[in-house]
């Protein structure tokens, strides 16, 4: 039995006409032949939307495209690389490779938009491909689309005991978000 070819769903004209485009994304998942990968187009990486995929069985992956615009693919779990169990929805594929981290932050305890200020701190601060891992009280949903739009790659999951979230960054190039003219 052969796999079925990714449905491709390009939401940039709806988000353009002011569109929300959620449901036509439920729709198009529920639409999937068993075994098929939804690939998403869009102009801005959908983090939140990796958790709400995760508990309909999927993984995801995602690359920023050579137009700006982000491609995430959403592939059935049974298809998903078993080095990335055990990590939240949105973690780099292959972050097991990445160095040992260059830099350790506990941010346990601090409130936000805190942890979030110290991390990007230390980000800029660190050359690329450098790792730098935080300690924090909680997910940080937020720091997510900061982390993409500065070229940085994370991976992260919930302690074994559940009171701490573990947060693996690996430092990109130029800030992606940036006029370096």
């Amino acid at each position: 039995m052969t796999t079925p070819e990714p449905f491709e769903l390009d939401v940039r004209p709806q988000l353009a006409r002011g569109e929300e485009p959620f449901g036509a994304i439920m729709a198009a998942a529920d639409r999937l032949q068993p075994g098929q990968a939804l690939r998403l187009i869009a102009p801005f990486r959908p983090a939140p939307l990796f958790g709400v995929m995760a508990n309909r069985g999927f993984a995801a992956s995602d690359r920023r495209r050579s137009d700006g615009a982000w491609e995430v693919l959403f592939a059935p779990l049974q298809d998903a690389a078993p080095a990335d169990a055990g990590l939240a929805p949105g973690s780099a594929p292959g972050a097991a490779l990445w160095p040992d981290p260059a830099q350790v932050l506990d941010l346990a305890g601090l409130m936000p938009p805190e942890p979030m200020v110290r991390i990007l701190e230390a980000l800029a601060a660190l050359p690329e491909g450098e790792v730098l891992f935080a300690l924090l009280d909680r997910e940080p949903m937020f720091l997510f689309p900061e982390l993409a739009a500065r070229g940085h790659e994370w991976a992260g999951n919930l302690a074994p005991d559940g009171a701490s979230y573990r947060l693996l960054v690996r430092a990109g190039g130029v800030d992606a978000g940036a006029d370096h003219g």
